[in-house]
């Protein structure tokens, strides 16, 4: 089946001024969490709970705060399903499982992935001191297992039952002996995955330990490393696409002007609010990004699902940030789901720790229009403006005309379709 995220690759290349964009939601976690990865027990897919096959003299479900496995796979599942993302991440283990065991993706527009090393500065265990250290490489998961589930695949010519592309991760610190090591093991990987024909994108972390550069400059020392290290790689050996902190809107701009041919996408950082999120991917779409992969901001939602809608409905140009999490939380009082924080909390603006050592948040903006309570009056804001359905510009075909509408007309558009999908 054709595969969303090639068909967006390619319309990006061609087409500089095309929306398309790549979502990817990030579920590798468990390549640096530990117990934690699954994310909060709030959400639960269809499914249900997936009871501890052991002595509830010895442990309840109450004790554990998170998802355990089975329940995680699936909420992938689910994910996967939904078909609005265009990479599924997992580790090599879950890849195994769903990919290749399971056959979720033959049939998905959906593209697996598998992390494809895991750096010690995401080894971010419980009572752990590892994340405080400068990165050095580290790959528990080989190409092949990724590909096929060995330790050697079969090169006949025939597709891999796994995954096909990975991501690369690299922290760069500023010192010359761990620059050095980063970038030598990116090199092997970069030579063993090209005669492997395995796709990957590259992730760049900023620095997890003091650098000696000043906040306001990261973007300068990020964005001249990423292109003196790919200058000197050809095109067989290039990343798809890569993976980056938003430093603001003008590091984002000089590095995607810089190469056509290069794909830029930032990382999500940590769960932050719900506008966080989604001005995080309007603004970084705004200023030329093309993909986002959201881990910890999607695991940690209190709908998934609903948080993925309203991310399409953002990259697609219906909806403001601001609107999405009035709609958003719309649905979670639909869903009858407790929301995290109230709405007028979940409208501020915090500063996200971009790391997986995490962080605190340092400032608070409120979102424009912002109403002035969460109660019953302010969520009211999200109905359509008419009672009756359908009541916004179409085109002859009966298909709504978005260029016509008016904010409230995208609003009630967007708000009667979401009900549609969640009830």
């Amino acid at each position: 089946m054709t595969k969303s995220l090639d068909t967006k690759l390619a319309e990006i290349k061609s087409q500089r001024s095309t929306r398309a964009f790549i979502i990817a939601d990030a579920k590798d976690a468990d390549m640096a969490f530990g117990v934690r990865a699954p994310g909060p027990r709030a959400y639960l897919s269809a499914q249900g709970t997936r009871a501890a096959q052991f002595s509830p003299e010895v442990w309840t479900r109450e004790e554990f705060g998170c998802r355990n496995l089975p329940e995680w796979l699936d909420v992938i599942r689910e994910v996967v399903r939904q078909g609005l993302v265009d990479i599924m991440l997992m580790s090599a283990s879950v890849n195994e499982q769903l990919a290749i065991k399971e056959g979720l993706f033959r049939a998905s527009p959906v593209t697996p992935a598998a992390r494809a090393n895991d750096t010690t500065d995401i080894w971010a265990v419980r009572q752990g001191a590892y994340t405080k250290e400068p990165a050095q490489p580290f790959r528990s998961a080989t190409i092949d297992h990724i590909q096929c589930g060995q330790v050697e695949c079969k090169r006949d010519g025939s597709e891999f039952p796994g995954a096909n592309l990975g991501l690369y991760s690299v922290t760069f610190v500023n010192e010359l002996e761990p620059d050095r090591a980063t970038l030598t093991a990116f090199k092997e990987f970069r030579e063993e995955a090209e005669r492997k024909q395995f796709r990957y994108f590259l992730e760049v972390f900023d620095p997890n330990v003091a650098s000696g550069i000043p906040a306001e400059k990261l973007g300068e020392f990020i964005n001249d490393h990423i292109l003196r290290s790919l200058a000197g790689v050809t095109e067989a050996g290039r990343p798809v696409f890569l993976k980056i902190v938003y430093h603001g809107p003008r590091f984002m701009e000089e590095l995607a002007q810089y190469d056509p041919n290069l794909v830029v996408g930032i990382l999500g950082g940590s769960a932050g609010t719900t506008y966080d999120a989604f001005k995080l991917i309007h603004d970084a779409q705004q200023y030329g990004a093309r993909v986002a992969l959201y881990g910890r901001k999607i695991n940690h939602a209190e709908h998934p699902l609903a948080f993925i809608e309203m991310l399409r409905l953002i990259t697609d140009g219906k909806i403001a940030p601001e609107e999405a999490v009035r709609a958003y939380h719309g649905v979670l009082e639909k869903c009858k789901i407790k929301p995290r924080l109230p709405l007028e909390k979940d409208l501020e603006l915090t500063d996200q720790a971009m790391s997986y050592g995490g962080g605190n948040a340092r400032s608070r903006i409120t979102a424009p229009g912002k109403p002035n309570s969460a109660s019953p009056a302010a969520s009211s804001q999200l109905a359509p403006p008419s009672s009756s359905p359908g009541d916004w510009p179409k085109k002859a075909d009966g298909s709504p005309d978005f260029g016509q509408m008016n904010s409230a007309q995208r609003r009630a558009y967007d708000q009667s379709r979401l009900t549609q999908r969640f009830g």
